[in-house]
């Protein structure tokens, strides 16, 4: 069952004070202000114009009320649920100006999280039945990683580390310094408590071993062919959670999904994913 909580206001409402303050700028929406009487109402409605995974609809819908609290919202779909393109979204009424000067930073970030919702459901749906997870990474928008993350497992896929500071991951370059990966996992081992998993990047069946032989609980896999990575399967034999990551897309993740590894981390899903197609419509001014 996927869990659709959405992090705290804390977490989201400071996102929307920022973004509100860069658009607003230093005198406000002067558009709006010459054209839209102070006192006039309206009810526009929020459409999706493309198929696709709601995710963040009430979060986004907050930037009007911030604006100001006399905006009602009516909501008339949530996150998880599949629509089709022109199905609205929710109905925003109330007083026009904070309706209209809200708008593009609402707009904005519901398409990238309906986007990354939408996305993240496709690639679920290409490795069903395979036993292997889709997660997420750290690629994520500067100050949104965890409006993102949620819009992942709004999607039917799995967080990865939100930080550098809830998880150990040994990358390439920590095992240069350290000299070996064996010697990296042994040094990350001794250092860590007994409840953290430690996991390492390796780029060869040789260096699974390496981990294997280090006690790694999890091996990233980084960039290996189909052909290496059903070795590293063998090799492990159950050993260690496998995790494929490196330049997997929808284009071959069914491929990489058959080799037998646990999990498959895609960037792709919050780098490089379309915003949904979706728009704010005055019906009533």
């Amino acid at each position: 069952m996927i869990d659709f909580r959405p992090p705290p206001p804390l977490l989201y409402e400071p996102l929307l004070e920022t973004a509100l303050r860069e658009d607003l700028g230093r005198a406000g929406d002067v558009t709006t202000q010459a054209v839209v009487p102070v006192d006039a109402a309206a009810v526009a409605r929020l459409v999706a114009r493309e198929e696709g995974r709601v995710a963040g609809l009430e979060i986004v819908c907050r930037a009007f009320t911030l604006l100001d609290p006399r905006v009602q919202i009516e909501y008339r779909a949530g996150d998880g649920d599949d629509v089709a393109a022109a199905t609205v979204l929710a109905v925003v009424s109330g007083p026009a100006r904070p309706i209209l000067s809200a708008e593009r930073v609402a707009l904005n970030l519901l398409g990238r999280l309906c986007g990354i919702a939408t996305q993240t459901r496709r690639v679920v749906a290409l490795v069903a039945g395979t036993g292997a997870t889709i997660a997420d990474t750290r690629k994520t928008t500067p100050g949104l990683r965890a409006l993102e993350k949620y819009a992942v497992r709004v999607g039917g896929g799995r967080n990865h580390r939100f930080g550098l500071d809830d998880a150990v991951l040994i990358k390439d370059n920590h095992a240069a310094v350290a000299g070996s990966v064996g010697e990296a996992v042994r040094r990350a081992k001794a250092a860590v408590g007994h409840l953290v998993k430690v996991e390492v990047e390796v780029t060869s069946p040789a260096q699974v071993q390496e981990a294997l032989d280090a006690g790694a609980e999890v091996i990233l896999l980084d960039n290996m062919s189909p052909e290496q990575m059903r070795e590293a399967v063998a090799l492990a034999a159950g050993r260690a959670i496998l995790e494929a990551s490196g330049g997997i897309t929808p284009d071959n993740v069914a491929q990489v999904a058959a080799t037998g590894v646990d999990v498959l981390s895609l960037g792709w899903l919050t780098h490089s994913v379309p915003a949904l197609d979706v728009a704010l419509d005055v019906v009533v001014g």
